[in-house]
């Protein structure tokens, strides 16, 4: 059986329709059996045959596909305006590595130098077994994108944008246009931005990738990963097929709970970017600041492109570099009370890491940065514990 794309939204759901409306209602399903107005949960992992040994209900085996994670992927599809689709996968590394593992041995590859530091590692660890070369250049400059790219060689660009944890922009419709021009695919980590902020297949991109655990589910209790993609081609198939022939394909479990976040995410995103937003202001006046690094502040180098590709706020994530260095961020992590020092980011939780203490040496994040990811808890109570843990009162 080949591994289906996930449904399109039902043909009874206006599409006039906001996008907020649709994922509230999860698109407007109802279970025919029930007439519940939440799917239900399908944990089944095999399924009766027909009397003629064929599978006429369109599921055979639990490890390619599954009802209720095709629910999750058909919302997810609508947000991001996927006419291939979406993908689940058992987390985000999951889902991004198979972007890179459906390359072809010689194959040219273009990353950004700013980015989620898992996935560098594993690059740099994998891509030279595989015969795939790939360089990494700063992403918010087209022109040195442009004179990496190797028009023929290069088969995919791969792009982070907010970029993690310095949270540089990269203008996405003109990456589009270089990695096509060259024959290439471009690929987009919006994991930061969200469906609610950004919508990279709408600017020119061909895949967009998430870390699901993050602000889509947004509850710290899923790991998932997605991509969705613009055109139902031969690379499209084949990433299903890598999901399904690996086995990567979610839970249903984790995509019943990832169906649950989906339909409060407008709301979400929109409040913790706000709280982003007022932190990031507060901040940039604070004495024990030196710099804060945040898309949404008139002042930040990527901020024109950011408020031309991102819609309704800047994201949720920005970072701080404190005045007095190192010791003084590592102590300013360690004295917060409200703020949580935890990996992770995009749960209603807000979270404060110091980050080069976790990537290590190799890593671009300056040692006096701490990386804060807002939640949805009170904005002047969040800023009075940051307020505190850095002045040490």
């Amino acid at each position: 059986m080949s591994e289906p794309n996930a449904p399109k939204p039902p043909s009874d759901a206006p599409p006039a329709f906001a996008k907020r409306s649709l994922a509230a209602q999860a698109l407007g399903r109802v279970d025919p059996v029930t007439r519940a107005v939440v799917a239900p949960l399908h944990v089944a992992t095999t399924f009766l045959r027909d009397p003629d040994n064929g599978y006429r209900s369109g599921f055979s085996y639990a490890r390619p596909d599954n009802a209720t994670v095709r629910e999750a992927e058909a919302v997810l599809a609508m947000l991001e305006d996927a006419a291939a689709g979406a993908l689940l996968f058992g987390s985000g590394m999951a889902a991004a590595t198979a972007v890179f593992t459906a390359l072809e041995p010689g194959d040219h590859v273009v990353a950004p130098r700013v980015m989620y530091w898992g996935l560098k590692r594993w690059l740099n660890a994998e891509m030279p077994r595989r015969r795939i070369a790939v360089d990494f250049v700063d992403m918010d400059d087209l022109t040195a994108l442009e004179r990496a790219i190797r028009p023929g060689a290069t088969k995919l660009v791969w792009i982070e944008t907010p970029g993690n944890p310095l949270w540089t922009i990269t203008d996405i419709a003109g990456a589009a246009q270089l990695a096509h021009a060259a024959g290439a695919r471009l690929a987009v980590d919006s994991t930061a931005a969200s469906p609610i902020h950004t919508r990279p297949l709408t600017l020119g991109a061909d895949i967009v990738m998430h870390s699901a655990t993050k602000i889509l589910n947004g509850h710290s209790d899923v790991v998932a990963g997605v991509l969705a993609g613009a055109v139902a081609d031969m690379f499209w198939e084949r990433l299903a097929a890598i999901r399904s022939g690996g086995g990567a394909i979610l839970g249903p479990f984790e995509a019943y709970l990832l169906m649950r976040s989906l339909r409060t995410l407008p709301l979400r995103a929109a409040a913790q970017a706000a709280a982003a937003a007022e932190l990031a202001r507060r901040l940039q006046a604070h004495p024990c600041v030196s710099h804060v690094l945040y898309p949404g502040l008139p002042d930040d180098p990527g901020h024109a492109v950011a408020a031309r590709q991102m819609e309704g706020g800047f994201g949720f994530m920005l970072s701080i570099r404190v005045r007095d260095g190192e010791g003084a961020a590592i102590a300013t992590a360690a004295r917060v009370r409200l703020w949580k020092r935890a990996t992770s980011l995009g749960g209603v939780e807000s979270l404060i890491e110091h980050r080069a203490s976790v990537e290590g040496p190799d890593s671009p994040c300056p040692p006096d940065l701490l990386r804060l990811s807002s939640g949805i808890e009170a904005v002047d109570d969040l800023f009075a514990d940051l307020d505190g843990a850095l002045r040490n009162t």
